[in-house]
């Protein structure tokens, strides 16, 4: 295996890949138990979650004497730069809202108890610690390293690449567009342009920086992988090839959905969250296409008829995340799967 990604995953894992966080459920301690055993690193999912719920996931993870894990951490963002157009987009949820019946809730900003988070990880420091969203400062990445934690970043370009080195970052998750659930942009914008394929991807942040590259983002199979590292990356990680495992915590309707004929493909929309994620095309996402920047605000809004969807099995209205190569997740055991993707 590349010795950089020896160094820059905290314990070793043998294979060249990562299970990705996927906050809201999907990754849970048995998800990284079983990855890691396999030789993957497995990741838990800090969002949504107070620092409370995360340290005891981390808890049960270490009481299986599991070594190589990640925590990944969502940075908060500043208040939706449009609280009008939030207010209207909410008010337009009362058809669904109705339906389901639940109010929506209230569209308020929180930074999902960061300080508390970044407090608990210093205490207890799991072998690596990712953020999306955006990158700390430096002396969160410092504090975070003296403790003895690798500090990685999710990245979607080279100026985000070249920030996050300038922090102090040991290793960057270059994430493309093909991902499924939430882009891990530092901004909650327009893109200035396309987005390039994964592997080109790779090869203009490489050029941005020497860290080792992590690469995410519709890889679903060894040929994803090895063209992945071939373009330069030290690892692969993947998300929507695992939620339909055992281990996985997502919803059950979530996962008939990823092999439902009905369900033909995946968009990128705003309409759950006000912030870009990429989930299979329902009712809700057609319903709602024009969704303004605001998060967390809109997602605190949408969470009870999301929640109520769920309990009712509406898969018109759940969000259901998912990459563009969704139709090639298996159900199958967590560790079949990391074999199945390792091309070394």
């Amino acid at each position: 295996m590349n010795e950089a990604f020896r160094a820059s995953s905290g314990k070793l894992p043998r294979r060249p890949v990562v299970v990705a966080p996927m906050a809201g459920g999907p990754s849970t301690p048995e998800l990284v138990i079983a990855a890691s055993a396999a030789g993957a690193l497995g990741f838990l999912a800090a969002g949504y979650k107070s620092a409370a719920a995360m340290r005891a996931e981390m808890d049960v993870v270490a009481a299986s004497g599991t070594e190589a894990y990640g925590m990944n951490v969502f940075v908060p963002g500043a208040p939706a730069p449009d609280a009008e157009a939030v207010r209207g987009y909410v008010a337009g949820l009362a058809a669904d809202a109705k339906e389901l019946g639940v109010p929506p809730g209230e569209p308020t900003w929180d930074d999902d108890d960061w300080d508390a988070k970044i407090g608990a990880l210093l205490d207890r420091p799991p072998p690596v610690v990712s953020f999306t969203f955006g990158c700390p400062d430096s002396g969160i990445v410092a504090a975070l390293q003296a403790a003895g934690s690798v500090v990685w970043v999710t990245v979607t370009g080279p100026g985000e690449a070249a920030l996050a080195a300038a922090r102090g970052a040991d290793g960057l998750c270059v994430q493309g567009a093909a991902a499924g659930a939430h882009r891990g942009t530092f901004a909650n914008g327009p893109r200035d342009a396309p987005d390039p394929p994964l592997p080109q991807l790779v090869r203009d942040v490489a050029e941005a920086t020497s860290l080792p590259l992590v690469a995410a983002g519709g890889i679903m199979s060894q040929r994803d992988a090895a063209a992945a590292l071939a373009a330069g990356a030290v690892a692969v990680q993947c998300g929507t090839a695992f939620l339909r495992c055992p281990e996985s915590g997502a919803n059950p309707r979530h996962k008939a959905a990823l092999a439902d004929p009905s369900f033909t493909r995946t968009a990128v929309t705003r309409a759950f969250s006000g912030r870009p994620a990429r989930g299979l095309v329902n009712r809700f996402m057609l319903d709602h296409p024009e969704a303004p920047p605001g998060y967390p605000e809109i997602n605190n809004a949408t969470r009870p008829l999301r929640a109520a969807a769920a309990a009712a099995g509406d898969t018109g209205r759940m969000s259901l995340w998912a990459g563009e190569g969704f139709r090639a997740a298996a159900a199958r055991p967590a560790a079949e799967i990391v074999a199945l993707l390792d091309p070394s």
